[in-house]
């Protein structure tokens, strides 16, 4: 089971979609809220909201997706104690909130929107919600017997064991030939009919990369824990000038483009090529 969550403004029009009956929606949540339709329940949320008109993003919208199989087994009793399970995990006991449940797609989902302002007054914060919204789905799948996330994406990989071994050892083989830029690699790997995604978020940080090969499409750690985005430029930089940990980049060419490094990733690296100088310290015998 999965679990999206972010803080939006759109109040109305989004519950309007929850109600959609285009998409056989059903109600299976109802909290603090006595409205018979959209407007309704949209004038409920905003009397609580105007008690903090500051609040721009005062509604939180979630949506709740088990897997296709377990979609299919639920009834409409069962989603509801889901989507209560979520909003308890969550800590929304105190928050207005309303849920639908879509069947119009193979992928049985619940739409749940909640106040962001609560009954007190309150604003729930919304940091980091997205991964909390991970996390709270990934509890109720767990205490309901329902597969988790962490169970489809070990079988996925399962799955994809032959590309996964053929990018590795595709990713080794230019690594040994010691590229000495992103570029050069990245064309090398497409030499080898690997195509190398940078992963660039909206404030032009590099987060990572991902590999396309033979139908596959994947993250560098599901690949290996050694094609990290970190641990690959690490790898490059030894190939270059940045050898002294105080040399690491803050940005670097990509693709005729300058992209900046994450703080975080600048961590990591200068982490792994500490590592590496001490590993080929000890390898060579020479004294730290």
């Amino acid at each position: 089971m999965i679990g999206k969550g972010h803080a939006i403004a759109s109040t109305g029009a989004s519950i309007a979609y929850g109600w959609n009956q285009e998409k056989n929606a059903e109600v299976v949540l109802k909290e603090y809220l006595a409205g018979e339709n959209p407007k309704e329940i949209t004038e409920e949320f905003k009397i609580i909201q105007s008690q903090n008109e500051r609040c721009i993003n005062n509604t939180l919208s979630f949506v709740v997706s088990p897997t296709i199989e377990d979609g299919k087994e639920l009834t409409k009793r069962e989603l509801e104690d889901i989507a209560k399970r979520f909003i308890n995990e969550m800590n929304l006991q105190n928050n207005q909130a309303i849920g639908f449940v879509h069947r119009d797609k193979a992928h049985t989902h619940v739409h749940i929107y909640a106040n962001r302002i609560s009954l007190k007054g309150e604003v729930y914060k919304d940091s980091f919600i997205g991964k909390r919204s991970q996390i709270a789905a990934d509890n109720v799948a767990k205490e309901l017997g329902l597969k988790r996330v962490c169970e489809v994406q070990q079988e996925r990989l399962q799955e994809l064991k032959v590309q996964r071994l053929a990018i590795k050892y595709i990713n080794d083989r230019v690594l040994e030939s010691r590229p000495k830029s992103l570029d050069e690699y990245i064309g090398k790997m497409k030499d080898c009919q690997v195509k190398v995604i940078p992963c660039i978020n909206k404030s032009n940080q590099l987060q990572g990369f991902r590999f396309e090969y033979k139908g596959a499409n994947l993250k560098g750690s599901e690949v290996h824990r050694s094609m990290t985005g970190g641990r690959l430029i690490g790898e490059i930089s030894q190939n270059t000038s940045y050898s002294r940990l105080k040399e690491i980049p803050q940005s670097l060419k990509l693709l005729d483009k300058t992209v900046q490094i994450s703080s975080n990733m600048a961590t990591k690296i200068a982490k792994d090529l500490v590592k590496q100088v001490i590993k080929k310290a000890l390898d060579t015998g020479i004294g730290i």
